[in-house]
């Protein structure tokens, strides 16, 4: 299937992610250049689709399909897997990851970023690797650029070539978050920020 329909992307459009699933929708969506593996042909063919063969008949179950830990080569893994893989070596120029820092282990060795996908960026193709670290606004706040599994992260990206940034909090990130939680106090707190800096421009 992957053979039969080979895709290519422009460089510097590649975002990766971990454990930030929706914000990171919402981010492709606004800042409009980026490229998620659910926006190949086979991510959106198969996202969130739920298949497995099942005992005593020769077709699908779409409804009760075991865990993926559950089977050695389960289908949707190994689907998945290989489109992370295809993906990633596709990458080029700057590439972007998100990462969720209100959870222990934000970069994870054994998550399909941590265990497929970073294997398969290629330093040669790759220019920088920007990471990105965003809390949930009201934290916890656990992990930074400097501090836990993304410090790991970082210093495999060293030791394979990458150059490479890091950011907490990026500011269109958090503006994301508040348009769904504008209660926040977070929220709060960046507006009076942005409203300043935009009187200084006026001024």
């Amino acid at each position: 299937m992957f053979y039969a329909m080979p895709q290519t992307w422009p460089c510097n459009t590649f975002l990766f992610w971990s454990k930030t699933r929706t914000l990171m929708h919402s981010y492709a969506a606004a800042v409009r250049h980026f490229w998620t593996l659910e926006d190949t042909l086979v991510g959106y063919m198969f996202n969130d689709l739920i298949w497995c063969g099942q005992e005593g008949d020769s077709g699908f179950d779409f409804s009760s399909c075991p865990e993926w830990s559950a089977c050695r080569n389960h289908p949707v893994y190994s689907l998945w897997r290989q489109a992370s893989q295809n993906f990633a070596e596709m990458a080029c120029g700057n590439v972007t990851v998100l990462l969720n820092g209100s959870i222990a282990n934000a970069f994870n060795r054994k998550s399909m970023f941590g265990s497929v996908e970073l294997d398969g960026l290629n330093p040669h193709r790759v220019d920088y690797v920007n990471i990105k670290v965003v809390t949930n606004l009201e934290g916890p706040f656990i992990e930074s650029c400097n501090q836990g599994s993304i410090v790991d992260l970082i210093q495999i990206l060293q030791s394979r070539g990458f150059r490479w940034t890091c950011t907490d909090n990026d500011q269109t990130l958090m503006i994301l978050q508040c348009i769904q939680n504008p209660e926040q106090s977070a929220c709060q707190t960046c507006a009076s920020s942005l409203l300043h800096r935009r009187s200084l421009t006026f001024n």
